[in-house]
C-alpha cells in the first residue's frame, strides 16, 4: 500500500508542477487550443506505447458505453467549463472551488461504488481544505456568479470522471482504459478548439512547443497511466485525497522557477494540507487477535 501512496504522490507532484508550467504556456497558446495540442501529444504517446508493447485490444460495446461519456464529461465538458469560467473568475477563486474535488469524489465513491467514507477520511479532508484556503490566500466569501457556476461544473465533471474511470477499470486493464479514454476525449476537444480559437494564435517559440510536448507526455501520459493503475488498488476516495497536495506543490515549484514569494500563512496552510492527507490515508494498526479457546473452529 505504501508503494501505491508513493506513486500517487509522484503523480500529484507532477500535476502540481503543471500549474506553473501551464501558466507559462498559457501566454504562448490560446487556452483551449493548448489543451487540444497537449491531448494530441498525449494520445500519440499512449498509442505509440500501446502499439510497441502490443497491448491494444478490442473492446466491447458495453465498454464504450462508459468510454464515450467519460471522454465527453471528463475531457470536453471539463475543459470547456474550466476555461469559460476562468474568463470571469479569478484563478484563486477557481482553485478554491476545484479543491472541493477530493471530498466530492469520496462522496460519489461512497454513493456509486459503495466505498467506505470514514470519519478519519472526512476529518483529513476538512483539515486539508482548511490548509488550501491558507495556501491560496483567499479572504472573504464566494459570490455566486455565472463564471463560478462554470468552475463548479468543472469540479463536478473532474470528480465524476474519477468515479467513471474507477468503474471502467473494474472491467478492463487501467492502461487500456487510459489509452482509449484519452484518445476519445482528444477527438472531442480538438474540433471544439479549432472552431473556437484560430491556429494563428499559437506560439512561434521552439521552447514553448518543447515544454508543451514534454509536459503532455509526463503530466498527462505517464502520470495518467500510473494514477489509473493505483486508483484500482487504493480506491477512488483515498486516491482523490492526494489531490489536496497540488496547491502546496504549485507553491514550492512556483517559488523555485518563478520566484513567487512564500508567506508564513502559506507555510501554515501547507502543514495542514500534508497533515490532512496523512490523517486521511494512514491506516490504524490492526489489533492482535485474542487467543482462541480450545476446540473453537476458525472462520
Amino acid at each position: 500500500m505504501m508503494r501505491s501512496y508513493l506513486l500517487l504522490l509522484f503523480c500529484v507532484t507532477c500535476w502540481g508542477s503543471n500549474f506553473v508550467f501551464g501558466s507559462m504556456l498559457v501566454h504562448e497558446f490560446p487556452p483551449l487550443l493548448l489543451s487540444a495540442f497537449r491531448l494530441t501529444a498525449t494520445s500519440l504517446f499512449l498509442l505509440g506505447y500501446a502499439w510497441s508493447t502490443k497491448r491494444l485490444q478490442r473492446l466491447s460495446r458495453r465498454d464504450y458505453l462508459l468510454l464515450v461519456p467519460l471522454g465527453f464529461i471528463g475531457t470536453l465538458v471539463n475543459q470547456a467549463a474550466f476555461f469559460t469560467g476562468l474568463q470571469t473568475v479569478s484563478a484563486t477563486t477557481a482553485s478554491l472551488v476545484l479543491s472541493l474535488a477530493p471530498i466530492t469524489t469520496a462522496l460519489l465513491a461512497a454513493l456509486f461504488l459503495k466505498e467506505t467514507f470514514t470519519l478519519r477520511m472526512a476529518a483529513g479532508s476538512v483539515l486539508a481544505i482548511a490548509g488550501i484556503f491558507l495556501v491560496v490566500g483567499q479572504s472573504g466569501g464566494l459570490a455566486l456568479s455565472r463564471g463560478l457556476v462554470y468552475i463548479g461544473i468543472a469540479m463536478l465533471t473532474f470528480a465524476a470522471s474519477i468515479i467513471m474511470m474507477r468503474r471502467l477499470t473494474e472491467r478492463i486493464e487501467p492502461f487500456i482504459a487510459t489509452v482509449y479514454s484519452t484518445v476519445i476525449g482528444s477527438g472531442m476537444v480538438i474540433p471544439a478548439a479549432l472552431i473556437k480559437e484560430p491556429l494563428q494564435g499559437s506560439s512561434s517559440h521552439l521552447w514553448a512547443w518543447a515544454l508543451l510536448i514534454v509536459t503532455a507526455i509526463v503530466m498527462q501520459g505517464i502520470c495518467g497511466l500510473v494514477w489509473n493503475t493505483q486508483l484500482r488498488r487504493v480506491g477512488a476516495g483515498k486516491a482523490s485525497v492526494f489531490l489536496n497536495l497540488q496547491p502546496f506543490v504549485a507553491m514550492i515549484v512556483g517559488f523555485a522557477f518563478l520566484g513567487t514569494p512564500v508567506t508564513a500563512v502559506q507555510l501554515a496552510g501547507s502543514v495542514l494540507i500534508v497533515g490532512g492527507v496523512i490523517l486521511a490515508t494512514l491506516k490504524k494498526k490492526a489489533k492482535a487477535p485474542a487467543p482462541m479457546a480450545p476446540g473453537v473452529p476458525t472462520a
